[in-house]
């Protein structure tokens, strides 16, 4: 091959249709909403356990959908093998909260419209969902739900026991009671008001109660 025939090849047609100009303008574009989607999900995390490299790897999932989706628009046979790769590719970690997923095709959604040259749509669209997880996760929320569990000592203890929280908390529901050696375990959900705790001290001082825990619930798990 001589030097000519490399200037003629199919190789140089691809970089000269390469344009810099709107590669940067779309990875730069994906940093900033990357960037977005980062702080919106460490505003709004309400899990157990806030993982700042699953955060980074949305900024970083921005970014790289936008970079392959670059590749993959300006040649056809380039997408097919970059499909074929990609149907490879297994995603193993689990996910324990949905809104963890929302953020995932959040962040892989916006790297396509912007590896596809709509930018004005990524930004409107990752503007007005971020709005809305903003508002309602960040709302302030007066009645939060807890659990209840206490070991009593005998019949007489649940009784008094019993009756203090649905007293204090008529929308109190019981969701377990166990039995073991004479001692009886209960487990209610309640919903405190502002997080006022103070009835676990009237509660610990009744006769019989042996020991009281509470702790905050999200509907799915024990935070």
């Amino acid at each position: 091959m001589t030097f000519n025939d490399i200037f003629k090849s199919n190789f140089m047609e691809k970089v000269s249709s390469f344009s810099v100009l709107d590669a940067t303008l779309a990875l730069g574009g994906a940093l900033l909403l990357g960037m977005f989607i980062y702080f919106t999900y460490r505003k709004t995390f309400a899990g157990v356990m806030y993982s700042r490299p699953f955060n980074t790897s949305l900024v970083l999932l921005t970014m790289l959908t936008t970079f392959v989706i670059l590749a993959v628009t300006t040649n056809v046979i380039l997408s097919l093998g970059m499909v074929g790769a990609l149907s490879i590719v297994r995603f193993r970690t689990a996910i324990k909260d949905p809104l963890d997923l929302v953020f995932l095709f959040w962040a892989i959604g916006a790297g396509i419209i912007l590896g596809a040259g709509m930018l004005p749509l990524a930004f409107l669209g990752s503007f007005l969902v971020g709005t809305v997880l903003l508002l309602l996760q960040t709302r302030e929320v007066r009645e939060m739900p807890y659990i209840l569990m206490m070991d009593l000592e005998g019949e007489h203890a649940e009784v008094r026991a019993g009756d203090l929280v649905r007293k204090r908390y008529p929308k109190c529901r019981l969701k377990s009671k166990t039995i073991s050696g004479g001692e009886i375990e209960l487990i209610y959900e309640v919903r405190l008001k502002n997080g006022d705790t103070g009835f676990m001290n009237e509660l610990s001082g009744l006769h019989g109660v042996k020991n009281t825990t509470l702790v905050s619930y999200n509907g799915e798990y024990a935070a």
